[in-house]
């Protein structure tokens, strides 16, 4: 007989851990960000929404690679080309919020000293994560049923060599 609450209590630990994988994965992808911000910025004229546009291009790149082979890899992955698209719609949609947030503090406000910059380009960074994390985790990396799940996890238990991509016949 299983312990009361034992299935909310794991169910919490997965949480949990994903939550500490996407935010390693993206606390990773924010030094990435402000890192090609400032430089963009110290060594360009270009604009400050342009340079942080630039900048969210490539922790978005990097952030991709990070959460489909580090924090959601035991996700499925029949359908790459769905998945990347979504991403990218998703990571669009991300990209807006952060830089309206920069875009109202810079243009709407006049805030536009260095250390305000990044405040505020920190802080739709925030605002746009958590819609990030949302839209990854319920549309993008989608969970695998239940059953092919214990599957996947009894073969690497077993050491069945490589992880099986569900969705296609093995050659």
């Amino acid at each position: 007989m299983s312990e009361p609450g034992g299935g909310l209590r794991e169910r919490v630990r997965q949480l949990a851990r994903e939550v500490a994988k996407f935010g390693a994965v993206g606390g990773a992808g924010v030094f990435v960000n402000l890192g090609v911000f400032n430089l963009v910025r110290s060594t360009t004229e270009i604009p400050v929404v342009r340079a942080s546009i630039i900048a969210t291009l490539v922790a978005i790149c990097f952030n991709y690679v990070g959460f489909r082979y580090f924090t959601y890899r035991d996700r499925d992955r029949s359908g790459r080309t769905r998945e990347l698209t979504l991403f990218l719609a998703f990571s669009g949609a991300g990209l807006v919020i952060e830089h309206g947030i920069l875009y109202a503090a810079t243009y709407g406000l006049g805030w536009n000293t260095p250390l305000q910059n990044n405040m505020f380009k920190f802080l739709g960074i925030g605002i746009a994560t958590l819609f990030r994390f949302w839209s990854y985790r319920t549309w993008v990396f989608r969970a695998l049923p239940v059953q092919q799940a214990e599957s996947l996890l009894e073969q690497r238990r077993a050491g069945a060599g490589p992880e099986p991509v569900p969705g296609r016949a093995a050659r």
